[in-house]
Order: C-alpha cells, then sequence, then structure tokens
C-alpha cells in the first residue's frame, strides 16, 4: 500500500509540474500574441479522416485585429467587424450576414485562433520536435466539457518566438483537422477599410441574411 501510494504522489506531483510548465508556455505565447497591434498569416489546412477515406488539403490567410478578421479560404473571403460576419463567395456571387456564434460545433474562429486555449480546457506539456531547424513544443489541450466534440488538441509552439506553429484537433468521430503557419507577420499598415463590408461592390449579389 505504502509502494502505490508513493507511485500516486509522484505522478501526481509529476502532471502538476508539467501542467505548470505548459500554463507557464501558454501565458508566454498569450502575452506575445496581445501585445501585437494587428496579425497577417498565411497557412496550410488539412482535414483528414482514415476511417471515412477523406484527406483534403487548401491554403488560406487571414488578418486580425482585436476581434476583428478578414479570412480567405476555399473561394470564401469570411468578414467579421466585430459585430456581423460576412461570407462572401464570388462563385456563387452570394453574401450571407449573420452575427458570429462563437459556441457553433466547438469552432475555433480566427479571433479566437491565438487564444482559444485560455478557457475550457485542461492541458500539459507533450512531445517536442525539431522542425527545420526549429524547436516545437507541443502542448496537449483536452476539453474539460465531456460533450465537447473535441478529443484533444496539440498546440505547437515555436520555442523561440512564442508563435503557434501548428494546431492539429482531433475529434471524437475520427477526423483531424491540421492548421500550419507558414508566414506569421505582425504590425503591419493595414486599410481602414479592411473589416468593413462595403454593399456597393456587392449590388449583384444574393444577399441572404440569417438572422
Amino acid at each position: 500500500m505504502r509502494k502505490i501510494i508513493a507511485v500516486l504522489l509522484l505522478v501526481f506531483s509529476v502532471n502538476s509540474f508539467a501542467q505548470n510548465k505548459a500554463k507557464t508556455l501558454l501565458n508566454e505565447v498569450s502575452q506575445k500574441v496581445k501585445s501585437y497591434e494587428n496579425i497577417s498569416i498565411d497557412f496550410k489546412y488539412t482535414l483528414e479522416n482514415i476511417s471515412e477515406n477523406i484527406k483534403q488539403e487548401t491554403k488560406g490567410d487571414v488578418v486580425m485585429q482585436g476581434d476583428k478578421y478578414r479570412l480567405n479560404i476555399l473561394g470564401v473571403t469570411r468578414l467579421f467587424d466585430g459585430k456581423t460576419l460576412y461570407s462572401i463567395s464570388t462563385e456563387d456571387e452570394e453574401v450571407t450576414i449573420s452575427s458570429e456564434n462563437d459556441d457553433e460545433n466547438d469552432a475555433i474562429t480566427p479571433s479566437k485562433m491565438l487564444s482559444f486555449y485560455e478557457d475550457g480546457y485542461t492541458y500539459a506539456m507533450d512531445i517536442e520536435q525539431n522542425i527545420n531547424g526549429r524547436k516545437i513544443q507541443y502542448v496537449k489541450l483536452t476539453p474539460i466539457d465531456s460533450n465537447s466534440e473535441i478529443k484533444n488538441i496539440l498546440l505547437g509552439i515555436d520555442a523561440q518566438t512564442k508563435h503557434i506553429y501548428n494546431l492539429i484537433q482531433v475529434g471524437k468521430n475520427g477526423t483531424k483537422t491540421t492548421l500550419t503557419v507558414n508566414s506569421f507577420k505582425t504590425n503591419e499598415l493595414l486599410s481602414k477599410s479592411l473589416f468593413t463590408f462595403d454593399a456597393n461592390k456587392y449590388k449583384d449579389y444574393y444577399i441572404n441574411k440569417l438572422d
């Protein structure tokens, strides 16, 4: 019995130490992100489900300033001005207008992409990898909500810059989505109208208001 208690105490102390290290690292990332006026990212997005024989890859880019963002992916521009979300499809010549729902399907929206881990997750240090000469430290996040569709998330952090390198999300349905940052720029000179929807540009589009 004493041996079992000793082992349990060791496990708990190791877990606590790992979680404290993970929290410190995540806090450093959060502080770094919040210090920037704006952030521009080019990324690769991969979705795969082996059991369903699905693998899709695409590239995109996003500019973020506070809660506002402009995301381009799969031929669609998603523009959020802080209150309203505009999804603009040039192929369909359609604009969908709605209020952003952060809780929908555990969505990690662009405005939360670099800070989503601050609430709702437990975390622990995971593996460290050397990727193209960069030391990437992974932190494993597990949702506190047992009803979450997310099984876990691995957040890869560049140990030197404290920038997020990639995010690997595993769903309970076996789907794995990976977002890898190819370019990370900060404090750029942005157009004042970058996050503003100009209805005059889309007079011939079908306007779909959801709420």
